[in-house]
């Protein structure tokens, strides 16, 4: 496992908490780490991914009484992680030491999280998740073969809109991005409100200035929150009335210094005419017109040095999240 100090701290997503079953184990892998997932009656457990026995992937075995059961010799675990069954000395009492490594996991934003820390910083939370008059979906997991920093940038990047998203985020003849504020603090960075002309927002076929503010939460955690004033429309709002507001969070869970998995939670709030399916398809076509792009960056890793590459105005919030993560000491995935 890669002993990075800052991502040890953190938490990171391994399953969506509706797609894990009760009784299902499953295989993830969190920072080079293998880990089993799995869920019985006391909940979600995530351990290291091995039989303290003979070094078997638990990953493979299944859960019988609630107790997870190693698929080489049958040694059970039960939710604690401590081993309680020998098949081969059924009136053996199992050693102190006959135990697995157990994580910290918890169950938020619909999310499954871990972290490898006993002190870990506070969990993110989506803010909308609980907001009755929302909308809630989640995407995920994307594969990306770049590093967690490079997806959050890109994430934070609005100067790519109108050229990687023409005709849908953004718009050639409008790719001018206005001056606007970022803010960094110890908790993160933080955008004022950048206004964007996008012809096609959230799948609707409706053309719109979308009010973004964006919101880094943890170093491979961000937020939007948007508001769009739609153009005057059959069925739709007057031109300058707020129309709905569309949320998104983004956590990568890094795999490798290269690779990671992507996942979205998002809340929209009026635009009822637009379906989830919509929703979905146009979510999922955006992000893949990123990934090759975000994939074919070099270097792989984030450089966090300034004089690397060259900036602009419009790249505020990249230098902001750049310098945040350095003054953090992150160097999993950065250069």
């Amino acid at each position: 496992m890669i002993t990075d100090p800052v991502l040890i701290k953190e938490w990171h997503v391994v399953a969506r908490a509706d797609s894990l079953r009760q009784d299902e184990v499953r295989s993830v892998s969190v920072l080079g780490e293998d880990l089993v997932l799995w869920r019985n009656r006391n909940g979600v457990m995530v351990w290291q991914d091995l039989c303290i026995h003979r070094g078997a992937k638990l990953s493979r075995g299944k859960v019988l009484d609630g107790c997870l059961q190693c698929p080489y010799h049958g040694w059970r675990y039960d939710h604690t992680g401590h081993c309680v069954e020998i098949p081969a000395h059924p009136k053996q009492v199992p050693p102190p030491r006959a135990r697995t490594r157990a994580y910290t996991c918890r169950e938020s934003s619909g999310w499954i999280w871990v972290t490898f820390s006993d002190a870990p910083v506070s969990l993110p939370e989506f803010p909308e998740w609980n907001e009755a008059d929302r909308r809630l979906m989640h995407f995920g997991p994307f594969a990306v073969a770049a590093s967690g920093p490079r997806i959050i940038e890109n994430f934070l990047d609005v100067a790519h809109l109108s050229i990687a998203h023409g005709g849908i985020l953004g718009d050639l003849a409008h790719a001018e991005v206005p001056r606007y504020e970022v803010t960094s603090s110890d908790s993160g960075v933080e955008t004022g409100e950048i206004v964007i002309w996008q012809p096609n927002a959230t799948g609707s076929g409706e053309g719109c200035h979308a009010h973004y503010r964006y919101r880094v939460m943890r170093p491979l955690t961000a937020y939007f929150d948007s508001h769009r004033v739609v153009e005057a429309l059959p069925g739709c709002l007057n031109e300058g009335e707020d129309s709905n507001r569309f949320t998104m969070m983004i956590t990568a869970t890094p795999l490798t210094e290269t690779s990671c998995h992507a996942w979205f939670v998002v809340s929209l709030r009026g635009a009822d005419h637009v379906s989830d399916e919509a929703i979905s398809s146009w979510t999922h076509n955006i992000f893949m017109q990123d990934v090759p792009i975000v994939e074919s960056q070099k270097p792989e890793r984030l450089p966090l040095d300034l004089q690397a590459e060259l900036h602009l105005n419009c790249d505020r919030t990249s230098i902001a999240y750049r310098q945040w993560l350095r003054k953090l000491g992150l160097t999993f995935g950065t250069a």
